[in-house]
């Protein structure tokens, strides 16, 4: 029962005795803490500069078309395409969204704007919906053939999709959906399925087992469990889900194109036929316009949602 105050008194001694002694080998007046580093040290000179340089890189054709767009045709004329406008204009963003004509039609981008909004918002949806599903099956609910069906979705996910064009024109032409925008619906949600599978059954896997076992003790069932516990501790993954099948469905070109007809084109088609329309004169600044209108969905969306996206991807999106 003695010894215990004589440890103290010793180990208080030998605390006294050591910041005494550095006390001595401090000079006197000199600050605490370890010595500051160098604001201009090589280190810090060559991450910054790095990072200034490649900031440049991606800004710099940014900068272009958003000062082209706000210029007009005489401007542009002059050749300085650095220089920021004399005078600013609207119209070319007014052109662009509501007047330029593709082909027949003169309605701008705001068409495809629309086609692109109906085509998006029930693929992110359905493909998310089943998607987190099938992850949270694989991950927590182990059935016979399980490994199989996750593997041949892994394939898939590998397949280019020019391979499974043609396939999938006769088979929406036998259902009755080709030329629709249904059609194109379910090709988007079918084709993001395998690698939206992938991630939530990786996060999914991520989650603590005590808690599933816990939910299973207590007569919680399959639904109750994904609903109740997995989809409000899962917003991380599902923003990264949201943010790869908006990038993806929105940035689309191909299967717009091929599975749409000209009046269900999407924004990016209808982007193209503009910039690419051969008829009177070049117009630069509504060309830079209805690019920086087409993108600005995405642009959006990242902004917003970015730190979620940081944290799904570090939570274990792309573990295992």
């Amino acid at each position: 029962m003695t010894k215990a105050p004589q440890l103290i008194k010793h180990s208080m001694k030998y605390g006294e005795a050591q910041s005494s002694t550095g006390a001595a080998e401090r000079e006197p007046g000199s600050p605490y803490g370890r010595k500051p580093r160098k604001i201009l040290s090589r280190r810090n000179i060559f991450i910054y500069g790095t990072l200034i340089m490649v900031s440049l890189y991606y800004l710099l054709p940014l900068y272009v078309m958003v000062v082209t767009s706000l210029k007009g045709m005489p401007e542009i004329r002059i050749g300085n395409i650095f220089a920021p406008p004399v005078e600013v204009t609207f119209q070319p963003w007014v052109k662009a969204w509501a007047e330029a004509c593709t082909g027949l039609n003169c309605d701008g981008l705001s068409r495809g704007f629309f086609n692109s909004v109906k085509i998006l918002i029930p693929s992110v949806i359905l493909s998310i919906a089943i998607a987190s599903v099938n992850g949270y099956a694989l991950a927590n609910w182990r059935f016979k053939g399980s490994e199989t069906f996750f593997a041949i979705l892994i394939v898939g996910a590998f397949i280019p999709y020019q391979v499974m064009i043609y396939p999938i024109v006769i088979l929406l032409r036998e259902i009755g959906l080709y030329g629709s925008l249904s059609g194109l619906v379910l090709v988007h949600t079918i084709f993001g399925m395998p690698i939206l599978t992938l991630l939530f059954r990786n996060y999914f896997g991520s989650v603590p087992q005590e808690l599933f076992k816990a939910a299973r003790v207590d007569g919680a069932g399959f639904w109750s469990i994904y609903f109740r516990i997995m989809v409000p501790m899962s917003l991380p993954i599902f923003v990264v889900a949201m943010i790869l099948q908006v990038t993806g469905i929105w940035n689309d070109f191909l299967f717009g194109v091929i599975y749409t007809k000209p009046d269900l084109y999407p924004m990016t088609v209808q982007l193209n036929n503009i910039v690419n329309s051969t008829q009177g004169v070049k117009e630069y600044n509504v060309n830079m316009a209805a690019t920086i209108l087409t993108g600005l969905v995405p642009l959006t969306i990242y902004f917003l949602s970015g730190k979620l996206f940081v944290r799904g991807i570090a939570a274990g999106a792309v573990k295992g």
